[in-house]
């Protein structure tokens, strides 16, 4: 069993279809899960975005990954408002982090950072008692409570 497979599992999620799930406590600071896919250039993003594809992160600024791939559990970890987990960049790669003490079968999930862009087209359903009810960035929380749907 590897790293990651000794700390994720995959299934149902109250949030959204599936989720990562933690396999046992992890303590703050514990890298978890790498964010893997294809390395594509921003035009080639952009174009995929414009196709509904939500599995698209940001590299760096030329390149990004496309992580719509089977061999990427991580593009299963959900969108809170309240998240366990952050994404760090690291030698070219993407790898999400414990920010808290996570408990065993709670689920992993990281705050997808989105614009105001289309905000109202990406309702959020994280169930935090901080939820915004938008899947937005956490400086942007303010801007968008209290909007109606």
């Amino acid at each position: 069993m590897s790293d990651q497979e000794e700390l994720v599992w995959f299934g149902p999620s109250a949030i959204e279809g599936r989720g990562g799930f933690a396999r046992r406590n992890i303590q703050v600071g514990t890298r978890i899960i790498q964010y893997v896919g294809e390395i594509i250039t921003k035009s080639e993003s952009i174009r995929r975005c414009e196709l509904n594809n939500a599995y698209i992160f940001c590299l760096d600024e030329v390149h990004d990954v496309d992580g719509n791939v089977d061999w990427n559990p991580a593009r299963f970890l959900n969108h809170s408002c309240a998240p366990n987990c952050e994404a760090y960049f690291e030698d070219g790669e993407i790898w999400f982090y414990a920010i808290r003490d996570i408990q065993v079968g709670e689920e992993l999930t990281f705050n997808y950072g989105y614009d105001l862009e289309d905000y109202k087209d990406h309702p959020c359903s994280c169930g935090a008692s901080n939820c915004v009810r938008y899947i937005v960035a956490e400086e942007l929380f303010e801007t968008v409570r209290g909007v109606r749907i």
